[in-house]
């Protein structure tokens, strides 16, 4: 390949570490290839993120913008992790409030390409005046872009055929090829008043997303040919865009052995000593007015199980060899990793897109989903125990067990996944505003 221009490359992720992570892990395999990186967000969700490689530092320039103070949006909260979900439509206004400081930054550092999130459904105007290329990176499978919309103006402008939640719950009628990938009904009436109509941040998510994908140059999605083509190729047709996949950005160079911090000593000490039955360990990050245990939950369960409620390593956890399967809530991410260490799914879907994951990973046999009732979403805790006990000890679950095997040889084939690294960006060097 002859010597093509080193770009500088800016990446705008929303405000959720389940996407700043890994637009991080991305900035960092962009500035592998020798590249300028521009990593913005504001200033505590920039300390919280992992430290920058040292050989990486001279390449990656960490962009704080302040976050304007909002009504009902607590003070120091910059992040959905710092918030009860009913307040996200809040970060959502505040966010938008770096539109001024982020055109600053853009007329002074004039990136060749800048890798947005959903949410900034106002920044393709700004790219457009200013000359500067923008890629959609969707944290959000082909899948679920597939179901969301049948085109970029039917999204933007609300002209869905769909005017109910009930008819959410089928595969929408313009993906042509056989899918079960739909929202149950109490998952189609959140996503209703949430996410598809109009929040108090003024716009519907589905509108932000229309508006992102209307005005990118590309698409860029956390995906590879070898886990599905048919709804990437269709994301593309659906709304006229070139769709590159950049691969899984599966778990890097991990080492169980690296930082023996003392948290995590307490943690391997008893999963040590964990081999039989199904003892659990349980990662409650609790949020502000979240979940709240019973009463006298964690006596009953001492010797049985542990509640941890603050962060944890979860890919030292997930590496340790009495684990046997993950009980997950289905964000992709996660997924990704547990397959990586070839632990079966056991999935209880909670946020918009997390139903479709859970039916996608579902056809894919490498995990069960557990059954709620259908009208509220409620679930009994016999459907938690049965589905622990097919997929971690019983015999009838082994099929699940050996797919999610399989399922490591795709995820931790690095070769693979950087060669789908090395095709996003030669596209960026390839096909930028002139």
């Amino acid at each position: 390949m002859s010597e093509a221009k080193k770009l500088h490359v800016a990446l705008f992720p929303w405000l959720a570490f389940g996407h700043m992570i890994p637009f991080f892990e991305l900035a960092k395999l962009i500035a592998q290839r020798g590249h300028k990186i521009s990593f913005i967000s504001t200033p505590r969700n920039i300390q919280r993120l992992p430290k920058v490689p040292p050989n990486l530092a001279p390449l990656i320039n960490l962009v704080s913008l302040p976050l304007l103070t909002v009504e009902h949006l607590p003070q120091n909260a910059e992040a959905t992790t710092d918030i009860p979900s009913h307040k996200t439509p809040y970060l959502k206004i505040a966010f938008d409030g770096l539109q001024g400081p982020l055109h600053q930054f853009f007329q002074t550092s004039t990136p060749d390409w800048i890798i947005y999130d959903f949410a900034p459904h106002w920044l393709p105007p700004i790219l457009a005046n200013l000359g500067i290329s923008g890629v959609f990176f969707s944290m959000y499978g082909a899948w679920t872009l597939s179901f969301l919309g049948s085109s970029t103006s039917a999204m933007i402008n609300r002209e869905d055929s769909r005017t109910r939640p009930e008819d959410f719950t089928v595969p929408p009628e313009w993906i042509p090829f056989p899918s079960k990938i739909a929202f149950g009904l109490h998952e189609a009436k959140r996503a209703f008043g949430d996410h598809i109509e109009v929040n108090n941040s003024g716009f519907s998510d589905v509108f932000r997303l229309g508006s992102v994908i209307g005005g990118c140059n590309v698409i860029a999605i956390r995906n590879c040919n070898e886990l599905e083509s048919n709804f990437s190729r269709l994301v593309g047709e659906l709304h006229c865009k070139p769709v590159v996949p950049i691969g899984l950005l599966p778990p890097a160079d991990f080492d169980g052995s690296s930082d023996q911090d003392d948290m995590w000593l307490t943690i391997k000490e008893w999963l040590d000593k964990q081999n039989k039955g199904l003892p659990f360990f349980w990662a409650l990050r609790k949020r502000e007015n979240s979940v709240k245990l019973p009463d006298g939950f964690e006596e009953r369960v001492k010797g049985r199980g542990t509640v941890w409620t603050s962060w944890v390593p979860q890919l030292k956890i997930m590496g340790h060899e009495s684990v046997g399967g993950f009980l997950t809530h289905c964000g992709y991410a996660s997924i990704i990793e547990a397959l990586y260490f070839e632990l079966p799914l056991i999935m209880m879907p909670i946020s918009i897109d997390q139903g479709l994951i859970a039916r996608f990973f579902g056809e894919k046999m490498v995990g069960i989903e557990i059954t709620k009732d259908e009208k509220d979403g409620s679930l009994r805790r016999e459907s938690v125990a049965e589905s622990l006990r097919l997929i971690m000890v019983e015999k009838e679950g082994r099929g699940y067990r050996d797919k999610a095997k399989e399922m490591k040889k795709l995820i931790a084939d690095k070769d693979m996944h950087d060669r789908y690294v090395d095709h996003f960006v030669e596209f960026m060097q390839n096909h930028r505003v002139a």
